[in-house]
């Protein structure tokens, strides 16, 4: 028999399950007892009696202690248990205890409770809060049950959590997903970019980390889920780290000219926060975050088909015909990189308004080289060999401003507006070289030479109106969504083609030199209608009307030389269009919601007709096109308790073709690759499953989380590529494969517990594989490229004395193709790696992590690829908190930072070799400074 104070059983039983387990009809097995104070011997009526199951504290049954203080529990099955008794202001009671055959009935007697207060008067009662709870949909961790270095930041503790993982670029994944919103206190912090949180913000300031699916306004209003989620992380604050200010001041200078520099302030007091950072590297480091990119650009630059049946243009800076730079970093080149960006959120009004607003304002410039090889198997017997070298100079500037209102009119009305804008301009130099063999014969060379100058101006804002009406569940909601986007850019293509007959000598030569105008817009509005009626208690159903519009323009200009002056003034038709686009939607929907006890089940569809037409106004070509896009989708979820869930689903939408696959705008940017349309082309329709299941053991802290999807498409539009096999030029036209289907399937399994020696280990392992098609010269091919892989990783961390891991994942990859099933691209992989800190006397730390990375030889590439990559540190740290830090690191110790890559898409393997940041050494200064809670907070 022990004590434990009572906030352990609060924690416990917030952990444990509140569904008891339904007996088995032939237990007969009892347990009873009579609870009462230690020293007066009066009966705790009501006190809370508990059964939990020894071998993982699953909670098997609960009672109340009746008046006299009796309790009693029938039809236990045999087996190990702990009792567990608590009473308000009472130390909890807990004792093990074991029903078999020779003693169906156990009869614990007088369960005496002593006051806190009496036993606290005696002995120190320490006890281990959960550090993890499951509510509902929501994973909470206790950040004070997780040990963190001194001025550690939220990425730090994040690496900490079972099932989250934070790669070296701070990109988050939880349960196989990619997090893509980092929330603080429930409200959005610098907009949608997760790593201003994560990297900005103290470890020690946290109370709770919070994993769930976010929902929809309109789901998270009426409570019925729309199947639209995002995996979202909530950083809860401790209530005394909500005032005051922090931040984070910090310098380096490394051989070989490299620099980095970062700024950053916060101030927080109670519902207000105000923050600012600024950076300037060109290490890689491209600021705090640079991944909102995504949402406000970087996109196609031609007609989609959206998922709710809406046709949009996308514009990227420049219009891909001239290969204009997006802002992207992914270690390709060598970056210059300046950002800043400020935040402030409020509430106000007895918090029945808010306001959240953010501004970033940055420039990243990237040059660099690419070297690739291109295998194009055409036949059992002849494969087009390509090698290319690319020299690169691509600059962007970006500024970029959003905000949100919210409202609460009263308690059954909401109102929220938002607004984005964002302004571009890019600057792109891009050169190739490139050379041809059919097996080994010459087969064309081509110098090519892209410049494009172009600049992009964005705006989008919603309108969100909620309201509950006077019926439980019945609810009536508008959303209404503007947006414009103006795109305008020019630019020159110069190339020379040189062609090669069958014995490798020169055939004949063209030269193309072209000046190239485009001028984008687009304006659209979408508006939605919700109303949701709830049949019964249990049962309900979402209703959703909305209409889309779609209005935009696309005047695409080419121009070649005048022979007399040399001015770029006579106008290619053949590469010149004036689009207009008018686009009517109009969508409908029913989504049914069942919920009771721990079954949820949601089904239902969507249908939207598209009215569409284009007209190209330089040849009064006109393109009409009505369709209906069918959107199915269904749920179940099932809990068996609030440590293991289930959740299967599957939905379904029509894919119908893009302009550019049934009319294409020509678009000469690669001279051998020539795209033709097919206004034949018919939808295809994709189905997709998924499931998820999770469980947690509390008390021996083992977490395993399963997913895996499985999708496939009938009626695929694939591709159909036509390569003269004479002068090594393409003709690529899509068209549909009635009689294949493609597929696409991805699995894992993710487990971690605490084992000897305090370490903490994770088994991980991952598969996932595709089969699709397409046609090469008229001749099928399929492609199969399926990956497997398995991952073991171990840590320990102890604070202020050493923190250490090692991963190791070896992996398989396979890739073959039916047109040419003897030579394919299969190979093994692995990557190993690891790190360390140690804390040394005089407020030293060493550190260092290194990552060996090895491809084997296929059939396809002789050689195999090795590179380890290995980085060092030494730090010396000043002042009482350890606030002050001096670093010498080196990166990349072995000087084998060679960018590497392989990939293969329908019949074509591609190798690339890439410039990168090599090693050098750097010294830095850093100082953080900590005011929250009214004064100097210690580590």
């Amino acid at each position: 028999m022990r004590y434990t104070i009572s906030a352990l059983f609060i924690l416990m039983m917030s952990c444990l399950t509140v569904f008891a387990q339904t007996p088995s009809p032939t237990t007969n097995h009892t347990a009873k007892g009579i609870v009462a104070d230690t020293v007066s011997n009066v009966k705790l009526e009501n006190a809370s009696v508990s059964i939990l199951q020894a071998k993982d504290s699953v909670l098997i049954s609960y009672t109340r202690a009746a008046s006299d203080g009796k309790f009693n529990f029938p039809k236990l099955a045999p087996g190990s248990y702990i009792l567990l008794v608590a009473y308000p202001e009472y130390a909890d009671y807990v004792e093990q205890f074991k029903l078999d055959g020779s003693k169906p009935e156990y009869n614990f007697g007088t369960v005496k409770l002593s006051l806190k207060s009496r036993l606290l008067q005696e002995v120190m009662i320490k006890g281990t809060a959960a550090q993890i709870k499951i509510k509902g949909d929501t994973t909470e961790y206790d950040a004070k049950t997780y040990k963190i270095q001194p001025n550690a930041k939220v990425e730090d503790l994040l690496k900490q959590l079972q099932g989250i993982q934070v790669d070296k670029d701070g990109k988050i994944t939880a349960q196989g997903e990619t997090v893509s919103k980092v929330l603080v206190d429930g409200e959005e912090f610098f907009g949608d970019d997760p790593t201003l949180v994560t990297k900005n913000l103290r470890a020690d300031m946290v109370d709770k980390v919070q994993l769930y699916d976010k929902k929809s306004d309109q789901a998270t209003f009426t409570g019925i889920d729309d199947g639209q989620k995002t995996k979202t992380i909530n950083i809860k604050l401790k209530e005394d780290k909500k005032k005051g200010s922090f931040g984070k001041a910090s310098a380096a200078v490394g051989t070989r000219d490299f620099y980095q520099g970062e700024l950053m302030f916060n101030t927080f007091k109670n519902k207000q926060k105000l923050s600012v950072y600024g950076t300037l590297s060109n290490t890689g480091k491209t600021g705090l975050g640079w991944n909102d990119n995504d949402k406000y650009g970087g996109g196609s630059d031609n007609v989609t088909y959206g998922d709710d049946g809406s046709v949009s243009i996308f514009f990227s800076s420049g219009g891909d015909e001239l290969d204009s730079f997006d802002g992207r970093y992914s270690g390709q080149g060598l970056p210059t990189a300046r950002t800043g960006g400020a935040h402030f959120d409020t509430k106000w009004n007895e918090d029945k308004e808010s306001i959240n607003g953010n501004y970033k304002i940055g420039s990243i410039e990237v040059e660099g080289t690419n070297n690739s090889i291109n295998i194009n198997n055409l036949s059992p017997t002849l494969s087009q060999t390509t090698l290319s070298d690319q020299k690169f100079d691509n600059y962007l500037f970006r500024q970029k401003l959003d905000g949100a209102y919210n409202l609460k009119i009263d308690t059954t009305s909401n109102l929220k507006l938002t607004f984005g804008g964002t302004l571009k301009e890019s600057d792109t130099r891009q050169n190739f070289n490139s050379v041809s063999r059919r097996n080994d014969t010459l087969q064309n060379d081509n110098v090519r030479e892209l410049t494009t100058d172009g600049n992009q101006k964005l705006f989008n804002a919603s309108i969100f109106y909620n309201k509950k009406l006077k019926k439980k569940g019945r609810t009536f909601s508008v959303n209404i969504a503007p947006s414009v986007t103006r795109n305008n850019a020019d630019g020159f293509l110069k190339s020379t083609i040189n062609y090669y007959d069958r014995s490798g000598a020169l055939d004949s030569t063209t030269n193309i030199d072209q000046y190239k105008v485009n001028d984008l817009q687009s304006v659209l509005l979408n508006s939605n209608i919700t109303y949701t009626e709830p049949f019964t208690k249990d049962f309900s159903v979402v209703l959703n009307y909305g209409v889309n519009l779609n209005n935009a323009t696309a005047d695409r200009r080419t121009f070649a030389k005048t022979v007399a002056n040399g001015d770029y003034n006579r106008q290619i038709d053949s590469l010149s269009s004036d689009f207009k686009l008018n686009q009517l939607s109009n969508q409908a929907g029913a989504i049914f919601n069942y919920k009771k006890g721990k079954t949820t089940l949601n089904f239902g569809t969507r249908a939207a007709i598209v009215n569409f037409q284009q007209v190209n106004r330089i040849n009064n070509m006109r393109f009409d096109r009505n369709f209906t896009n069918w959107f199915p989708q269904a749920s179940w979820q099932y809990r068996f308790s609030q440590q293991k869930s289930l959740r299967l689903s599957y939905n379904g939408n029509t894919t119908q073709p893009t302009i550019d696959q049934v009319q294409p705008i020509r678009i000469n940017n690669d001279p051998l690759n020539i795209t033709l349309g097919n206004p034949d082309l018919d939808p295809s329709f994709t189905h997709r499953f998924n499931f998820n299941a999770n469980s947690y053991k509390v008390l021996a802290d083992e977490w395993m989380n399963l997913y895996g999807s499985y999708s496939f498409t009938t009626n695929p539009i694939v591709t159909n590529v036509f390569t003269d096999t004479i002068t090594g030029r393409s003709v690529i036209q899509s068209f549909n494969l009635p009689n294949r289907q493609t597929n696409n399937f991805y699995g894992g399994l993710w487990y971690n517990r605490k084992i000897f020696w305090g370490l903490n280990a994770g088994l991980n392992g991952n598969v996932n594989g595709n089969t699709f098609y397409n046609m090469v010269n008229n001749q099928e091919n399929r492609t199969k490229a399926y990956s497997y892989s398995i991952g073991l990783s171990l840590s320990k961390y102890a604070v202020k004395k050493y923190d250490i891991r090692v991963d190791f994942r070896p992996s398989y990859n396979t890739n073959e193709t039916s047109l040419n099933p003897e030579r394919n691209s299969n190979g093994r992989a692995y990557n190993l790696s690891g790190g360390f800190n140690i804390y040394l006397p005089f407020k030293m730390q060493i550190g260092s992590d290194i990552e060996h990375e090895y491809q084997a030889a296929t059939q396809t590439f002789a050689d195999p690829f090795r590179r380890t990559l290995w980085n060092a540190s030494v730090t010396k740290t000043f002042m009482k908190q350890d606030n002050l830090r001096l670093s010498l690191t080196v990166n990349d110790l072995l000087n084998q930072n060679t960018g590497f890559s392989r990939t293969a898409a329908n019949n074509v393997i591609y190798q690339n070799t890439y410039t990168t940041i090599r090693r050098y050494f750097m010294f830095s200064i850093s100082y953080d400074f900590n005011h929250m809670g009214g004064g100097v907070a210690k580590n």
